[in-house]
């Protein structure tokens, strides 16, 4: 089955849509890559976005707009990816949406918002659209997060070793060895909203890492930052720009309004290393396959090996899955399971009391239901074509 996975992440920098071939067969996935397209947001829906996201407040027309024009723009990269990677011969569309609110209160989360109305997607397309995903976990008592933790087991069963899975998005997650997964912290989203505010909104993000290649960490302020509650917490847990953005880095930032924005940049970048160091540390692994677009900042990668000695960091291209494409094709896999009738979580990863068939699926122009494939159990072993693992 040809499905394309839809991701956005907490950066809501670019839509990511991934195509992959999966095929099923008794408790082994089999996917093949087929390509990544990857489209960012227009100033003006970004800009919109940024607006109304936490700590800012927003009103249920913005809430409506934004549903409305992110799913058009879902809907475009989906028709994009599967004229371009699929030559028009997809069949499902796996849709994560773009979080706007998760509801943690007490070490609990309680509810939590995607948008990107799945609706245009099936329009535009004409297939069907799993979407909504992470609901599900949550009624069932589950963090609702990390989800990529049911593809991250299966990816790396028979690996040698006690290999953990690393994702560097805005918030960076990890799934350990045993199957625990949780938000260790930000991962870009400190790092992004300094550069941000130190260059007047001309740069998104630490090009290359270049900010903080140049700058000095301020161990007076990375004692502070380490201080934040949410790193003692045990897991499974979750968060995200609820807490880690603009107005609480510039809270932290108080009492050093006089240090360069090359250190400031540095010490977040070491922040992130630290924090995600000691969840690596914790969970007693072996090695470290990262992901995402911090894999892309080599201050924050040498930062992070830094921090970590021996326990080799290495990047999912290395195991055949491009980093910039795994969350999508995670979600791809999500979609392809929930299509089946067949669970996308791991209690031991979300701390829900269940498995659960994640997600809502919205009807394309053909019936889906039985898929064509059936399955009686969910695969235990993902295989990417081409890898020996």
């Amino acid at each position: 089955m040809r499905v394309i996975g839809l991701m956005s992440g907490t950066s809501y920098d670019a839509i990511d849509a991934a195509a992959a071939d999966l095929t099923l067969d008794g408790d082994r996935l089999t996917l093949t890559p087929l390509g990544l397209i990857s489209r960012g947001y227009d100033a003006g829906l970004r800009a919109g976005l940024a607006a109304a996201l936490p700590p800012a407040e927003t009103t249920l027309a913005d809430v409506c707009r934004l549903d409305t024009l992110i799913g058009r723009a879902f809907a475009a990269a989906a028709v994009e990816a599967d004229r371009e990677l699929c030559d028009g011969q997809a069949e499902l569309v796996a849709s994560h949406g773009q979080t706007v609110y998760h509801w943690v209160a007490d070490g609990q989360v309680h509810g939590t918002l995607q948008i990107g109305q799945p609706a245009w997607i099936a329009e535009a397309t004409g297939l069907p659209v799993v979407a909504d995903f992470r609901p599900r976990d949550i009624a069932a008592g589950g963090q609702g997060a990390p989800l990529v933790s049911m593809v991250d087991r299966m990816w790396l069963r028979g690996r040698p070793g006690a290999p953990a899975a690393l994702n560097l998005g805005g918030i960076a997650n990890i799934t350990a060895p045993d199957g625990t997964a949780f938000d260790t912290g930000p991962a870009n989203a400190l790092i992004d909203a300094a550069v941000h505010e130190a260059t007047g909104g001309r740069l998104e993000y630490d090009l290359d890492g270049e900010l903080a290649a140049r700058g000095t960490v301020d161990e007076g302020l990375l004692g502070q930052l380490l201080a934040e509650p949410y790193y003692g917490l045990p897991a499974p847990k979750t968060t995200g720009k609820e807490l880690f953005h603009l107005p609480y880095l510039r809270t932290a930032l108080k009492g050093y309004e006089a240090l360069p924005a090359e250190d400031v940049v540095a010490t977040l970048t070491r922040l992130t290393a630290r924090t995600v160091a000691d969840a690596v540390r914790s969970v007693a692994a072996s090695e470290v396959i990262a992901s995402g677009g911090g894999t892309r900042n080599p201050a924050l990668m040498a930062a992070l090996r830094a921090e970590l000695g021996s326990v080799p960091v290495r990047t999912s291209d290395e195991l055949g899955l491009p980093s910039a494409a795994k969350e999508a094709y995670a979600f791809a896999v999500l979609g392809f399971l929930t299509l089946h009738g067949l669970p996308g979580t791991v209690p031991a990863s979300t701390g829900a009391r269940h498995p659960s068939v994640l997600g809502s699926l919205t009807p394309g122009r053909r019936a889906v239901w039985p898929p064509r494939v059936a399955a009686d159990a969910a695969p235990s072993r993902l295989v990417i074509n081409g890898q020996g693992h």
